[in-house]
């Protein structure tokens, strides 16, 4: 590799194969280490298939600083008309395809301005503070339910299985009024969505798919979201109530609905975003407190320090773990010249585990202070539903440091291979009831 705006940084093949390999991202600390090396060399840095045509090349941003600059510079940088997440042309080419779009998915996410801040606006006083606040009795006493079936279970669980999967499902799909009994298959659509480059979480042999073929099963969950989605919109068109469906469903912009597609969207990256990664940040809270039962024994006696555990959690695990954005105008990055058009992937894993912002980033310390990380994004495109994980994982943890005196690892946990949204697949624990 080499820097300099007068000479393109280029990723040795091998490098540049793990930062796309989702089986990668399994093995965290390798993959951390890959990160540190690049950074430190190239923080900026143009990735190139192997095969040529096998996807459109791109430069990796590693360092918490370049990262920043692009998330809160919407104009300079598009969600639009590239992919906002890393696909492979087959994959791009097969959307277009059935869709019409680079992605399969048209949600909040893959919008700018003048459409995004539009949409964003319909459901962002809901999920303010304020707001939620009216939610904290169901919470708790969905959390009480949750640790009552752990601790049911006995000395030894599946944390991942029994707790940090089922809590965050239940109280997205609450606010979107799919009942209980529909939660299964809603888990699974999800996992085709977001896991399936795991052959634990997809269920479907995709792992051993070619890209294209994935693409056919992921388009496939996607209609199959859109459909039960269609149904709830109507009947909240018909009955509505004070929830997020019902604000999606009776919506107007600019003075009509949200067009079919586009509302699809809309339930579509609530529903599936909007557990799955709070999953993933409260399994890695309670991994690193099974490892230090000095700090889970300091937490339990002063519950002040768990707002630092969440937020601590949030950044150490980084269950988003990349975007992409596209140039919109010649600038220089990172001492690299980026042209317009330019494709760039603003990695979150590496951005928050950047010694230059984090000191030993890779320790979970729940008095880091500062801890400005960028796992909720920032500018426009900041998570919706930060508020919401925030309550969701605090309320969750009060209940269970209420009703465990102590918990260990009984195993060694798991991660999800996959490039775009990840965390721990099973965590292994061993609880012992106050």
């Amino acid at each position: 590799m080499t820097g300099g705006v007068s000479a393109e940084a280029v990723l040795p093949g091998d490098i540049a194969r793990r930062v796309i390999d989702p089986h990668a991202y399994a093995e965290w600390d390798g993959l951390l280490d890959t990160f540190d090396a690049i950074r430190a060399d190239t923080p900026v840095v143009k990735v190139q298939p192997d095969t040529p045509g096998l996807f459109d090349p791109f430069w990796l941003v590693t360092a918490y600083d370049d990262v920043m600059r692009i998330s809160k510079d919407n104009a300079g940088f598009l969600n639009n008309p590239r992919p906002v997440v890393f696909s492979f042309n087959q994959a791009i080419e097969f959307s277009r395809a059935a869709t019409g779009s680079n992605m399969l998915v048209d949600s909040l996410v893959v919008f700018d301005a003048p459409i995004h801040p539009k949409y964003r606006k319909l459901t962002q006083e809901w999920f303010m503070p304020r707001n939620l606040a009216r939610l904290e009795d169901e919470l708790r006493a969905l959390a009480a339910r949750t640790v009552d079936r752990m601790l049911g279970l006995g000395s030894e669980v599946d944390f991942v299985k029994e707790v940090s999967g089922p809590y965050p499902l239940r109280v997205v799909m609450q606010i979107l009024g799919v009942p209980p009994e529909d939660e299964p298959r809603m888990q699974m659509l999800t996992q085709q969505l977001f896991g399936g480059q795991d052959k634990d979480l997809s269920g479907s042999g995709m792992d051993k798919m070619t890209p294209e073929q994935v693409v056919q099963i992921v388009a496939g969950a996607v209609k199959t979201f859109e459909d039960y989605f269609a149904q709830i919109a109507e009947d909240r068109r018909q009955n509505p109530t004070d929830d997020v469906a019902s604000v999606i469903a009776n919506a107007l912009v600019d003075g009509q609905p949200l067009p079919p597609r586009d509302m699809a969207g809309y339930y579509i990256i609530v529903a599936t975003a909007g557990h799955d990664t709070t999953s993933a940040s409260t399994a890695g809270a309670m991994q690193a407190l099974a490892r230090d039962p000095e700090q889970y024994a300091r937490v339990r006696a002063d519950r002040s320090l768990l707002p630092g555990i969440v937020e601590e959690a949030i950044r150490w695990t980084s269950p988003v773990q990349h975007f992409m954005r596209t140039a919109a105008e010649d600038c220089e990055l990172g001492g690299q010249q980026i042209k317009a058009g330019d494709w760039l992937m603003i990695n979150y894993v590496a951005a928050n585990h950047d010694p230059a912002q984090f000191p030993d980033p890779r320790r979970f310390d729940a008095a880091r202070s500062p801890n400005r990380h960028l796992a909720f994004g920032a500018g426009a495109h900041q998570c919706l539903g930060l508020h919401l994980a925030r309550l969701e994982m605090r309320i969750l943890f009060e209940a269970i440091l209420d009703r465990v005196a102590a918990v260990e690892p009984a195993g060694e946990a798991s991660r999800a291979s996959s490039t775009f949204v990840g965390g721990l697949k099973t965590l292994p624990l061993r609880v012992v009831p106050a």
